[in-house]
């Protein structure tokens, strides 16, 4: 409990007071120094992210937290039309450049343009991933071989080639999925790409060890995004059905929602996260812990 001396209190206690007082009583209060602090509280000001597979779902919200933060964001995907709503959609200057993460050729033009105009990369998100539906006894090739090159190939090269650009402090976060630790039927595939990832960021931890970069996984639980009709090629009720059943076995009783994931991201991506590396960060209502 605080001891409050009666009396007059200290004579600089006294300037400020009169002085805040005075200020507000003639409207002449400089707001200067207050957007100025409003300003550097931003978590990511001054930062480049770059956001792989942002122009939806998961990615694109995770680009619009980063932007709000004050970042430089740059985002990749297949599709133009999608990149060129998000880029809007995100707003703050964020810049799309179109390409695949499982071709070399434009992972290189990716990092050649942002290397062009900005010179460095310290936040990596490495969303740009997939899966499909197919039990065991029905894989074939075609999936193994588009997601593994995806999903795992994809993702170690653009985190190989980002690391010239990123300098000390930089922080890398893998978006994994907690089915990497829970049985799902028909998702083995998918599973064991996530489970990959995991193993990743355990990996590079400690080859990044001398370069003080952080690596993190983000294992999202539910959380419905335009992939589960144009990947997973659900409809409304399957989709409704999934998140019933996410309702059912996860202890918040819920599915999540993308801003929920995004917000876990920006927690890995910025300083509040200084002393967290290699893990692997459930953002799933607890479905994964029981």
């Amino acid at each position: 409990m605080a001891v409050v001396r009666r009396g007059a209190p200290s004579s600089r206690t006294v300037t400020k007071v009169d002085f805040f007082w005075s200020s507000v009583r003639h409207k002449q209060f400089d707001t200067s120094e207050l957007e100025n602090t409003i300003t550097m509280s931003k978590k990511l000001e001054g930062k480049i992210a770059l956001v792989t597979g942002g122009s939806s779902g998961l990615g694109l919200a995770t680009a619009k937290r980063f932007a709000n933060e004050g970042a430089k964001v740059y985002i990749t995907g297949r599709r133009q039309n999608d990149l060129d709503a998000a880029v809007i959609d995100i707003g703050h200057g964020a810049v799309a450049v179109q390409g695949d993460i499982s071709k070399m050729a434009d992972l290189d033009r990716l990092f050649e343009q942002i290397k062009n105009e900005v010179s460095k990369l310290d936040v990596l998100f490495a969303n740009a991933g997939g899966g499909e539906f197919v039990p065991l006894g029905e894989i074939t090739e075609a999936p193994v071989d588009k997601w593994l090159g995806i999903n795992i190939k994809g993702t170690l090269f653009t985190v190989q080639k980002a690391l010239p650009l990123m300098p000390a402090g930089a922080s890398i976060i893998l978006n994994g999925s907690m089915v990497s630790v829970k049985g799902f039927p028909a998702f083995s595939v998918y599973a064991a790409t996530k489970a990959a990832l995991r193993s990743f960021a355990r990996t590079w931890s400690v080859d990044l060890r001398g370069r003080q970069i952080r690596v993190n996984v983000v294992a999202p639980g539910t959380v419905v995004t335009p992939a589960y009709k144009n990947q997973l090629g659900l409809n409304d009720e399957q989709i409704r059905e999934m998140e019933s059943q996410a309702a059912a076995t996860t202890p918040l009783g819920r599915a999540g929602m993308p801003d929920e994931i995004a917000k876990a991201v920006l927690f890995l991506a910025s300083d509040d996260s200084s002393y967290v590396n290699g893990i692997e960060l459930f953002v799933d209502g607890g479905a994964a812990q029981i």
